[in-house]
């Protein structure tokens, strides 16, 4: 009998369906970008899930071809953790919009952080709410005007890389969806890292927020560079420098090797959950006469 010959991944076989987004949306550099990193780890779709929540990010669960699924509103991150915890030897990829991770999603994000599971989360940024037809969302810059906000917001918007540096998670980056090849080599460390791995990924909504356009990033992004030996707290000073000149730092932040938390809270995380045969010991029944 011949050897069984290992058919090397391209990016096409990671493609379930042709997306459905509208026309030149910022998604599409995303899809490429994950299509392409996992091509280069030669991740198993049957080794990979995708979990994704409600907006227009969430379609994104339907298109790559893996195990997948498509949770409620701003809960991307504990159905994650779940299956995690279940199997750590499956990848877990996490895909939430600005709104799903930054508001509903928000304290999710912040404990998620700080435990600290071998998780990536990817948060598809378009800094508009835009399967709802176009409200702003938590990281929409003050004065945006929208069909439910004729006078603009008047908050300020939450910065995804400053809150997840703050909240202890060891991967911090952010990519641009206009650089799909940029944005790959970003998602194939993020997913390489052993913990939580946040990458804020600028996405352009080109039918329902015409500020924020693929130029107007072009004009103010920034790549930033040399951030390896320094704080969390000196790196999270240099990005609030650079937001106080008008620009968007993006590129890979911060970095850092510790424990996760499938390591601290499992008793073996060579034996997963999902394989251990879970029929119900003698001393089980006996419990069920008992109380019968």
């Amino acid at each position: 009998m011949s050897p069984v010959t290992e058919v090397k991944l391209t990016p096409r076989i990671y493609e379930a369906k042709k997306p459905g987004w509208c026309p030149g949306c910022g998604d599409y550099g995303i899809f490429a970008a994950i299509k392409m990193a996992l091509s280069e780890l030669q991740i198993r779709p049957h080794e990979l899930v995708s979990v994704a929540g409600i907006g227009c990010s969430g379609k994104i669960s339907d298109y790559i071809y893996c195990y997948s699924v498509h949770t409620l509103h701003g809960r991307v991150m504990p159905v994650m953790l779940g299956i995690k915890l279940a199997n750590p030897k499956l990848t877990v990829i996490g895909f939430s919009g600005d709104g799903d991770a930054f508001a509903i999603g928000m304290s999710h994000f912040i404990h998620m952080a700080r435990r600290n599971p071998d998780l990536t989360y990817i948060i598809m940024d378009n800094q508009i709410y835009g399967l709802t037809k176009g409200q702003y969302s938590p990281t929409s810059n003050p004065g945006m005007r929208t069909g439910s906000s004729p006078y603009g917001s008047k908050e300020e918007p939450i910065d995804g890389a400053a809150v997840a540096l703050s909240a202890g998670a060891t991967f911090v980056a952010r990519g641009f969806s206009g650089d799909p090849k940029g944005l790959k080599e970003i998602f194939v460390k993020a997913i390489r890292h052993r913990g939580f791995s946040v990458v804020d990924v600028i996405s352009p909504c080109v039918t329902f927020n015409r500020i924020n356009t693929y130029d107007w990033y072009r004009q103010r992004i920034t790549p930033v560079e040399g951030l390896e030996n320094k704080s969390r707290a000196e790196i999270l000073e240099h990005l609030m420098r650079v937001k106080a000149q008008g620009k968007i730092p993006v590129g890979i932040f911060y970095e850092e090797n510790t424990r996760t938390y499938e390591e601290e809270v499992l008793l073996n995380p060579e034996e997963p959950m999902a394989l251990q045969d879970l029929t119900p010991r003698e001393e089980f029944w006996d419990l069920v006469e008992i109380y019968r």
